[in-house]
């Protein structure tokens, strides 16, 4: 019987409770609203940023799919940094974001972990799971790591097969906490997770040609009252000093809309 976990945290909780408050002191600060896989590259971005600007700044953290929809309902953000595309084009019909304001600035890799006793794998094709094994996959619904996965599933026809031992993550680093805690056997996490990781190894990566491209953009909320300072954030985004941090945490930039080797 195939499981489906959701596990809410006390920060998305809180996140939800303010939603009716925005900050007073927008002039000074901003709130951003990030994909989970992003936030060991804020801990690091954001105080450089607060150090230069002199800028005060938030973060919640979720699945992109879920910050989408409290931002339809009208959460106070400033800045939404996705996994995907298709959240912020989501918010982009509604009007509910600048779209002048969009950038793209890093891709990832989907790839397969274990624990250090599993068997390295040379392709996904080759995984097969024993009856009593279970594999963690963000919620396709809500989680990109999780649909870039199903469609890399789906591609090379594991994802039937493999359905009725999925367990679901609310984000991707539930799911990366599921196999380093051993409640699951395997997990698909991109590779900046696996990296900060020493509980866990690649058993191997996911062919990038089995799904759709892997982009992190950014965009400033219309409802914002600091867009000048959002618009900050996200050009901060694109310096060279960003661009080492996300060399050094297991992401790939991207100047122009291309990825850098």
């Amino acid at each position: 019987m195939r499981k489906l976990i959701w596990i809410w945290s006390s920060m998305t909780l809180l996140f939800l409770c303010s939603c009716a408050s925005p900050s007073d002191s927008s002039e000074t600060s901003i709130r951003i609203a990030a994909a989970a896989s992003l936030k060991d590259v804020m801990e690091e971005l954001t105080p450089l940023f607060e150090e230069q600007y002199n800028i005060e700044i938030e973060t919640i953290y979720g699945g992109s799919g879920k910050l989408a929809r409290q931002i339809e309902q009208g959460a106070p953000v400033d800045v939404f940094l996705s996994a995907d595309l298709r959240w912020i084009e989501l918010l982009k019909e509604q009007n509910l974001v600048e779209k002048d304001t969009y950038i793209e600035y890093a891709t990832n890799r989907i790839v397969l972990i274990g624990d250090d006793s599993t068997r390295r794998l040379d392709t996904i094709q080759e995984l097969n799971l024993k009856e009593n094994e279970q594999l963690a996959v963000g919620n396709p619904e809500s989680v990109p790591a999780g649909t870039y996965t199903k469609q890399a599933l789906e591609r090379i026809q594991l994802w039937s097969r493999l359905e009725d031992q999925i367990v679901f993550g609310s984000d991707v680093r539930q799911v990366l906490a599921y196999v380093e805690s051993g409640q699951v056997d395997y997990g698909f996490v991109y590779a900046s997770d696996a990296m900060i990781s020493d509980k866990v190894i690649t058993l191997t990566k996911v062919d990038h040609n089995l799904h759709d491209s892997i982009v992190y953009p950014g965009i400033v909320i219309s409802k914002s009252r600091s867009k000048e300072q959002g618009q900050k954030f996200l050009t901060f985004l694109t310096s060279d000093r960003a661009t080492e941090i996300y060399n050094a945490y297991g992401f790939n930039p991207m100047r122009g809309g291309k990825i850098e080797q």
